[in-house]
């Protein structure tokens, strides 16, 4: 890395917490250097609180996911392959949720100290930022297509639905995202940073040679694939639903639809920002827009703040299922009666609970929307 001053730096990103880019190529530097120690400043107080209380909320939300989850599909009978499409997709997208919340409490001691954990653990963590960040959306637009061959192809998609499908695609979706975290495996590496004061150890990626495409390729890889595509995807899906659904006036596919829709537009909602950002950060790159120091700073301090709103998604989407999905909250109930030892709690609901799991064998939702835990 090249020497710079202790309180100057040329224009280099000091947003993602966990994707620091490397020192500007020669075409990049300006003859004036930019003051950038405010925001430094400003991500060691601001990303340690954020990243706390969001590990937090995701690790208790998605455990009580996953524990439902497994009560629930305990209590059906039939193998692997009888378990709900959508089920089984929400199944993996708390998983990626909760791995992705793991990596959260590294980067807090990054920002509020330095990064102490050693090399191998830089590389994984960032690794498992990737896989998780990809996969998350990746199962999203699965669960919007699954409803999609559901609700629009109800009678000619049966043989397509197999749960046993799922999981092929949920393993492909896992090994597809490991291929593209295996950059972070290469490149990730722990690297000294001069800043006012002192120096700090920081976990980021580092090329040694075409910084600048490197970062380029990766921005657009991450604002096409992992955000782009899958958001085509599910708006086509859903577009076609609603015509579907126009007339239509079966509760429980409006409640599946419910569901499913707030996944994905709370997700829209925390990514769209930051993917903004990578867009206007990639064009600048390029040269295709110019700017001097204060629009590194705006571009360096939303994506600081818009990534955080962003990673807040891994907690928020336990909040919808509590929320939206009916079957999930008396799910929960019974859990919680069942550990507390209640038997006598809610007596008054096992009435409505007997009622609810009688569901109409002849309902051509009735495998994977009626007996879906979520909705």
């Amino acid at each position: 890395m090249d020497e710079v001053t202790p309180t100057t730096y040329d224009y280099w990103d000091f947003g993602d917490y966990d994707n620091f880019t490397s020192p500007p190529d020669a075409d990049r530097s300006r003859a004036v250097p930019c003051f950038l120690e405010d925001i430094y400043g400003f991500a060691a107080r601001y990303s340690p609180a954020v990243f706390t209380l969001v590990f937090l909320l995701a690790l208790v939300g998605n455990i009580l996911v996953l524990c439902v989850i497994r009560r629930y599909r305990i209590s059906q009978s039939g193998g692997a392959c009888s378990f709900s499409l959508t089920d089984t997709f929400l199944l993996h997208l708390a998983i990626s949720d909760l791995l992705l919340a793991f990596t959260l409490p590294l980067f807090a001691v990054q920002w509020s100290h330095e990064w102490v954990f050693g090399e191998t653990t830089c590389k994984l963590s960032g690794a498992l930022f990737t896989l998780n960040r990809y996969s998350g959306i990746l199962f999203l637009a699965c669960i919007s297509f699954d409803r999609y061959l559901a609700i629009v192809h109800a009678v000619s998609s049966g043989w397509k639905r197999n749960t046993c499908h799922a999981q092929v695609a949920c393993a492909v979706i896992w090994v597809g995202c490991l291929g593209l975290s295996s950059i972070d495996i290469t490149f990730k590496q722990v690297d000294e940073v001069r800043i006012e004061g002192g120096k700090k150890m920081l976990c980021r990626l580092l090329f040694t040679e075409n910084s600048t495409q490197w970062q380029v390729a990766l921005q657009m890889i991450s604002v096409i694939l992992g955000f782009g595509v899958p958001l085509l995807i599910m708006l086509y899906c859903y577009i076609r639903i609603f015509k579907s659904l126009c007339n239509a006036t079966r509760r429980q596919k409006r409640k599946s639809l419910r569901l499913i829709i707030s996944l994905v537009s709370v997700f829209v909602i925390c990514w769209a920002p930051y993917n903004c950002f990578q867009l206007v950060d990639s064009l600048h790159r390029l040269k295709l827009v110019s700017g001097g120091c204060q629009f590194g700073r705006v571009v360096d301090t939303g994506t600081l703040i818009t990534e955080s709103l962003g990673l807040s998604h891994c907690a928020l989407n336990p909040l919808l299922y509590g929320f939206v999905g009916v079957k999930f909250r008396r799910e929960l109930v019974r859990m919680c009666k069942g550990l507390l030892g209640q038997r006598g709690w809610l007596g008054m609901q096992g009435g409505s609970e007997r009622r609810w799991r009688r569901t109409p064998s002849g309902s051509s939702e009735s495998e994977n929307t009626s007996y879906s835990v979520m909705v």
